[in-house]
């Protein structure tokens, strides 16, 4: 191992020196280099000092990392070494296993697709992978991205690391007792449960499989419109990963590296780091497996955030091994972990004022209304820093700011929660968004929301302005009906409109004879058609219509929401003189 870090710095001052060099110098470009990436984005100098992540939720559990540093020379691309072939010295760091590194990358892609604003480069999720796990133990995963053992971080059990009790019932981490950060990308599970992705396409989300966890990290990274390509973002998405200065060097140390250059080298040959946060104390590989969680129950990401309890091994001890060791002293102001925490001292949830009526938005825009919920003693006390999740359930596409469905967010000072805010999607009606205490099994508090169509109050006729529609007996008419919606003067875009053929101008029912339009799957007639939709510019073009043997006048009516009414009536002569007339007035009304 020490061959492997030879020419690496080591702690004390010239590594902090060093950190702070390579911190300076990627703030000041935030741009990576000669990858042949160009991302061509360059940060604003003087940036702020960089602040965590706001929502109390970090991804590790603020766990253990490696502290390795990368070389002072810059990464020279070589060819890639055949499988079981040493790397050579100091070339080892610009080597990325080639399924971790085609892991990174991919998630690159959809984040540019999905968050454009965003600006993620690959190099970010690299330098912490690097930092996490050692690019997943120098690439030991399988030929669809899964660690061939699982890497778990300390137990979070307060002896030295945080105090995180459990919260999946070790389902990830097959700890009951204790959280512990699970995978190459180390997320703890509460985190997961939200911010778990698919990214191999596999219909799973496995924190041991590099392409989930990499897509993961990028979505958690990009979260709240941060724009990566400005270092007060950057940094803010860095702490959120892991609340320390000292990661946050460490990590903009080898983004900077890895964007000097890298290649691709076979998984399992890359150079693992040995240097940690802890002093050394490894990751705990555990002697059987994690149970994995139940494909059914807990999936994480999905509504259902249950899961299936697994027996718990026996908790890792800092300083010693998995199967025994005397626990390390405790540094002085680590919590006890007999001592309640405060969400332990949580009896209920409250509706912190959030009202039902402020909880219904029209489809496609922000909700106004803020969910908010208080956590409590049993004696009516305001509990601070209790994390408290909102999942998003129903028939919906309706998401939290930043496209997610689960959200987590530490209590403040007086007790309360305030979920990001709720963003409509296409889908209509109702749907529920819950408040859940993060590691307890209290009852949830409920909040009903409401997604509304998009409305339309005035429908225009544009068909070739003023002249008629012709149509003999049998025949067709030359020009299809297009018009326009409006909503208060403005355009009316996305607007849902419904076209039938009707009796009368004093009866909406459906006609049984006349003019017609044909279903597009089977060719017959059909007088009524739903599921019609304006364009961007508010427009809508309906379907052609044909005529029957019917002589005489008829009428075709469109509708929207929001009060829009457009009758047309329609007249087939035999001779040929049928003509076509618009009324756009809601109350509009003509002759049979």
């Amino acid at each position: 191992m020490a061959a492997h870090f030879g020419r690496r710095l080591r702690k004390g001052a010239a590594t902090t020196a060093v950190a702070a060099a390579a911190v300076a110098a990627l703030s000041a470009s935030q741009a990576p280099g000669a990858t042949g990436d160009d991302h061509g984005r360059q940060a604003t100098a003087g940036a702020s000092a960089p602040v965590p992540d706001p929502t109390g939720d970090d991804a590790t559990g603020n766990s253990p990392y490696y502290t390795d540093l990368p070389p002072l020379n810059s990464p020279n691309p070589s060819p890639s070494p055949s499988a079981g072939t040493p790397v050579a010295q100091g070339a080892a760091e610009a080597g990325i296993p080639a399924t971790v590194l085609d892991a990174y990358k991919k998630a690159e892609a959809e984040l540019r697709a999905s968050k454009p604003g965003c600006n993620l480069p690959w190099q970010l999720l690299a330098a912490i992978g690097k930092v996490e796990s050692g690019q997943a133990r120098g690439g030991e995963v399988d030929a669809s991205g899964t660690t061939l053992r699982p890497i778990l971080g300390p137990v979070l059990d307060g002896n030295g690391f945080a105090l995180i009790k459990d919260t999946d019932h070790g389902a990830y981490d097959g700890n009951a007792q204790y959280d512990q950060a699970v995978g190459p990308m180390q997320f703890i599970p509460s985190t997961w449960a939200w911010a778990g992705r698919d990214g191999n396409g596999d219909g799973k989300k496995d924190p041991n499989n590099i392409y989930d966890a990499a897509l993961a990290a990028g979505h958690y990274l990009c979260r709240g419109d941060r724009d990566l390509s400005q270092a007060a973002d950057l940094h803010g998405a860095i702490l959120g990963y892991n609340n320390s200065q000292d990661y946050l060097n460490t990590v903009l140390s080898w983004m900077e590296y890895y964007s000097k250059g890298t290649y691709s080298v076979p998984d399992g040959t890359g150079a693992a780091p040995g240097h940690r946060s802890d002093d050394g104390t490894p990751r705990t590989t555990p002697s059987t497996p994690a149970e994995p969680a139940d494909p059914h129950q807990g999936k994480p990401g999905s509504k259902d955030q249950g899961g299936r309890p697994s027996p718990s091994p026996t908790p890792s001890k800092p300083g010693g091994g998995q199967d025994g060791g005397d626990p390390a002293p405790r540094p002085p102001g680590t919590p006890d972990p007999t001592t309640p925490t405060p969400t332990d001292t949580v009896d209920h949830l409250e509706n912190a004022g959030t009202a039902t009526a402020e909880l219904t938005a029209t489809a496609g825009d922000a909700f106004t209304g803020t969910i908010s919920t208080r956590a409590e003693t049993k004696a009516g006390a305001a509990v601070a820093k209790v994390r408290i999740r909102f999942t998003i359930s129903g028939d919906t596409d309706a998401t939290f700011t930043g496209g997610e469905d689960v959200a987590t967010v530490a209590t403040d000072s007086k007790g309360v929660a305030k979920a990001p805010a709720l963003q409509a999607g296409e889908k209509t009606g109702d749907f529920k968004v819950t408040a859940t205490v993060v590691g307890r099994s209290l009852k949830g508090v409920d909040y009903q929301a409401t997604v509304t169509e998009r409305p339309a109050d005035t429908l225009a006729a544009t068909t070739n302005g003023d002249t008629p529609l012709t149509c003999t007996p049998g025949g067709e008419f030359a020009d299809q009906v297009q018009l326009k919606a409006t909503y208060k003067g403005a355009v009316a875009d996305k607007v849902a409109a419904t076209a039938t053929l009707i009796k009368s101008a004093t009866d909406a029912t459906e006609n049984d004879k006349g003019p017609y339009f044909k279903d597009a799957t089977t060719g017959k007639a059909v007088r009524t058609l739903t599921g019609l939709k304006t364009d961007a510019k508010g427009l809508l073009t309906l379907p052609k219509l044909y005529a029957d043997d019917t002589t005489g006048t008829f009428l075709l009516r469109v509708t929207t929401p929001g009060g829009g009414t457009l009758t047309v009536q329609l007249t087939v002569a035999a001779d040929g003189t049928a003509t076509a007339s618009q009324s756009p007035s809601p109350s509009a009304s003509a002759g049979s």
